[in-house]
């Protein structure tokens, strides 16, 4: 992919209060990638029913190590039996797309197997599926208010609630979104 000089990856892209499609709706989503062919987000504050220890016990992987109150995040509607960890140190898995700020995004099965062994990431999630932009659309739904795009911020992602994430980000913008007209306009 060629990113645009004006690429939102690595950025946080907060949903405005006004989207209502129901699967994007107060969300904060992680790009991962962004340029001229698309986006592909994931999104970080919509925890599912599934705890991780199930979800590994299911693919047959040791899970001894894992935090039983660990849960699997719902990542967006694009393919939602994939799975991504989206962590802190590198380590040597197989499949792994390094973001700003010691961020990482694994997509292979070994991050799951050390996660379960206690030899992975001390600071970790896992998100089933991911949202997808085709080439212009993004763009276009931020021209309509939809989204707004914010710095990523590690604490966000590790040190706050699922339930709280959505006004933490929205905080970045230095503004009360919640008073932010659904309309756009233009001068």
């Amino acid at each position: 992919m060629n990113e645009t000089t004006d690429s939102l990856k690595n950025q946080f892209l907060v949903a405005m209060p006004g989207l209502q499609d129901e699967n994007f709706n107060h969300t904060v989503s992680l790009l991962c990638e962004h340029s001229d062919n698309g986006a592909v987000g994931l999104v970080i504050n919509r925890p599912t029913d599934l705890r991780l220890s199930e979800m590994m016990e299911q693919m047959g992987l040791e899970h001894d190590e894992v935090d039983g109150g660990a849960i699997v995040y719902w990542g967006g509607p694009v393919q939602p039996e994939r799975g991504f960890v989206i962590h802190r140190e590198p380590g040597g898995w197989e499949s792994c797309l390094p973001l700003d700020e010691g961020l990482y995004i694994t997509t292979s099965r070994d991050i799951l197997g050390a996660i379960g062994k206690g030899e992975g990431p001390k600071e970790f999630f896992v998100v089933l599926g991911y949202a997808g932009w085709d080439a212009g659309q993004l763009e276009a739904e931020m021209l309509h208010n939809a989204w707004l795009n914010t710095p990523l911020d590690g604490q966000i992602l590790f040190g706050i609630p699922a339930g709280e994430r959505w006004q933490a980000a929205t905080r970045l913008l230095g503004v009360d979104v919640t008073q932010i007209s659904s309309e756009a306009g233009h001068a």
